[in-house]
Formats: structure tokens, sequence, C-alpha cells
């Protein structure tokens, strides 16, 4: 018999299936263990905890475990079954959990970092555990035999990281919104190239082996999708999002983009779309509509003997004002002030102009181009946009607590998010994102 496969949205809005409370501080990190019913999360309160689901359809701790310092990381091997925790004092810990996930055995600990780990990453392939920390560095360890493999310096905390299993290419994330990219020996590295775009600190990191696609978050609240593989430098900018990005997930299946934000929104991108380039901002000591000169433009200002006219009419106005008030005396409280406001510059979002504020009154939404909210255009850029063209690329849900962290089990179509407010949410996410047969997704 054959069955139908949808790849678009076929309703509104996640689904919420369960929610977890119990830790006493923030939760870090929570991952969904795949083909179970079952999450492990880390938290501030420094226990690491796996909770399955009873038959009474919530879910307990099967496993409590309590380290000597705050949870700041965490990633799972399923096949391996095994866990690697970063910790707030800059160490990380192994562990191997059993086959029923009732008892976890500790393996060794790693004297990484100096200070805070911020992300690690596990290939079993190499036999490597890789992660960044607030001491600016990036530690590669092997997990036979718990040594320092090596380490690299960062001019700022490293936030977030990537991995390339197939070449060993590191993507490196920092607080000073750049991305490293390096290539990692054994006992080496190389820096490759350094991308820089973001105006805050990189907070989250995704990279797509297949489409060889690299998706940044920031503090900016702003999403980059930089295309590594094509190697023109396209970069696509996505803003929807009104708090810094916390989490990314690439959807490869259906080309979806889900992100999240620390206000507790969930933002689920078509990337399935031939978007446009946001243009480089444009410099000019005038406006490139109009010609009026920019207040700090005095030559210019001098030149066009423009420089004496605003202080011309201002002091006309003023006569003007005076007048009016002395003819009509209810007219005093309503007559705005006139004062000499200067020309001050902007840029239009779409082809990058520098203008004036008179010359880019106007707003609207551009998803081609990534813009999901209204932001500044001149006046011919809104008039060239059609109705279709604001037609939303994207869709905005409410998680309803604050997120930190976020990962998916793309398999299921399950997302789990934990934040600051200690609460871990458990997701439906096939009727946003589709259902297809071929992954396994089926609505929950």
């Amino acid at each position: 018999m054959a069955a139908e496969i949808h790849s678009r949205p076929q309703s509104s809005r996640p689904v919420l299936l369960s929610k977890i409370e119990g830790h006493q501080d923030a939760v870090t990190a929570a991952l969904l263990i795949p083909k179970e019913d079952g999450v492990i999360t880390a938290s501030e309160d420094r226990t690491i905890r796996v909770w399955l689901k009873r038959d009474s359809g919530q879910y307990w701790p099967s496993i409590y475990h309590t380290l000597a310092s705050p949870c700041s990381a965490m990633t799972y091997h399923h096949e391996s079954r095994r866990i690697f925790v970063g910790q707030d004092n800059g160490s990380v810990m192994e562990f191997h959990v059993s086959e029923d996930f009732n008892k976890m055995n500790f393996i060794r600990t790693y004297a990484a970092h100096q200070n805070r780990v911020s992300s690690l990453i596990f290939s079993v392939a190499i036999e490597w555990v890789i992660s960044t920390g607030h001491d600016k560095c990036a530690c590669w360890m092997c997990t036979r035999t718990g040594d320092i493999l090596g380490t690299h310096l960062f001019p700022s905390w490293a936030s977030c990281l990537q991995f390339d299993f197939d070449t060993q290419y590191a993507f490196v994330g920092d607080f000073s919104g750049n991305i490293t990219l390096l290539k990692l020996e054994r006992a080496a590295c190389s820096l490759i190239t350094t991308l820089k775009g973001h105006e805050g600190g990189v907070t989250c990191l995704w990279w797509d082996p297949i489409q060889r696609l690299l998706f940044s978050g920031a503090s900016d609240n702003s999403i980059i999708m930089w295309d590594i593989g094509g190697r023109k430098g396209r970069t696509i900018l996505l803003q929807g999002h009104h708090d810094r990005v916390q989490s990314l997930c690439y959807l490869q299946l259906t080309r979806q983009l889900v992100s999240c934000s620390s206000d507790g929104g969930i933002a689920v991108w078509n990337m399935d779309v031939n978007r446009e380039e946001a243009p480089q901002w444009l410099e000019s000591d005038s406006c490139q509509k109009c010609e009026q000169p920019f207040f700090w433009n005095i030559k210019q200002m001098w030149d066009t003997k423009t420089l004496g006219l605003r202080q011309k009419e201002r002091e006309r106005d003023r006569e003007l004002e005076t007048s009016m008030r002395e003819n009509d005396p209810s007219a005093a409280p309503c007559t705005p002030p006139t004062g000499d406001v200067p020309t001050t510059k902007h840029h239009c979002r779409k082809c990058g102009q520098a203008v004036c504020g008179k010359c880019s009154s106007k707003r609207s939404t551009y998803p081609v181009m990534g813009f999901e909210f209204q932001v500044r255009m001149c006046d011919s850029c809104y008039d060239s946009i059609k109705d279709e063209d604001r037609t939303s690329l994207a869709t905005f849900h409410e998680g309803k607590h604050n997120i930190s962290h976020m990962s998916m089990d793309v398999a299921r179509g399950l997302m789990v998010t934990c934040g600051t407010d200690r609460v871990v949410k458990i997701w439906d996410m096939t009727p946003v994102v589709g259902c297809s047969l071929a992954t396994g997704f089926s609505p929950h």
C-alpha cells in the first residue's frame, strides 16, 4: 500500500509531550536517548541524570550521579553508551552507561581546561574527545590513554564547537564573533581560515557534512549560513529571533533549520528556497539617493553652501513660531519646538546603500534575504518588493521557558529543550517539520 510522504509542515506548532522537573539549578544540556524513551541531563546543580519513561507516562530518574563541580557541557555516544561531561572547573569526565540505563560507571577524568568547559564532541572512529573552554582554548584528547594530544589558543573565550569526522576539521566559535577553522592532527593543528560576520559572540554551531554547510547563531540574535562546500564565500543571513540564538539543528532531508533562542523562541526556517545574500553596507559621506551630506561631512556642506542654510532655516522657523504664538496664544502649547535635526546616515537592508532618513522612511520584511521582521528600506527598494516577496519563509513558535540548549532525535522527529528555569521539555516536532517514512518520522 502506498503511503503519502509529507515534507512540509502539516499543522501550526510543536506538540509538548512531556515536561521533566526536579533539577535544583539551571539545566545546561539535555539529550534524547536514541531508540529509547529516555533523556540524559546535566545541570549546574552538579548532577547527571538519566530519565526513563515509566508505564505511567512520567519520566523518573534511573541514574542520579553527583559531581564535584557544576556541569557545563555534555555529549553522548549511543553505540558505545559513553557519556562525556564538561565541568565548571575545566575538567572532562567520562562515564559508561549500562545497557538497561540503570547504572553508570566512571572511566576517567581529563584535565582539559583551566576554566569552564563550553562544548564537547566525541569521535569514536579516532577515539578523540574534543573540547572548548572559557580559558580561550580548544583541546583534543585520546580516550584510549587519557593524554592531551594538542591545544590551540584563541583571542577570546571559545564558546562552541563542531567537527567534521571525515576530514578532522574543527569549527570553533568564540565570544568575539569569529569562527575559526582548524585542521586537527594527532600532535598539532593548522589554522585554515577565520570566518567573520557576527556582531556578537558566537553561541552555537551546526555542521552539515552532506551539503557542507555551516550554521552559526550568535548573541546578536542572528543566524548565518556559511556555504563552505561552495568555496565562493557565500553567506546567508537569517534574522527573526528577538534574543540570543542558543541552539541549532539542520534537517538535511527536508532542508529545514530549527533554531531556539534564550527567550523561548523556536523557529523553523525553510532552506529549500533560493535565498539571496544580504549586501555589504556601502560607505559614503552623503546620501546615495538625494546626495544630502551627512552631518559630519563639513567640507561638502560648505562646498554646497548648506552649512549655513540650516542655521538660517532654524532662525526663520523660530521667528514664524514666535509670530504664531503672539497672534494665537492657544497655539503655543500645541506647536512643537523646532530644532536643527542633522542628516543621519542609515543603510538600506536590501541594496546596502547609505541613505538619509527621508529617503529610507519605510520598513518591510524581505524573507528571501532572511529578514523575517520589518527592516529599513530605501524608497526605491521598498517599491520594488512585491506582496509575494513578503511571504514568510519561516515559522515561529513559543517554547514558554528560557532555552539554553536544544537537541533533536531526527529519526523520530523529537526535540528536547532545557534552560535556566530548571525545566526539561520534550516536543513532537513532526507537525512542524513534516513526516517522512524514509527517516521513521511518525506523529506521536
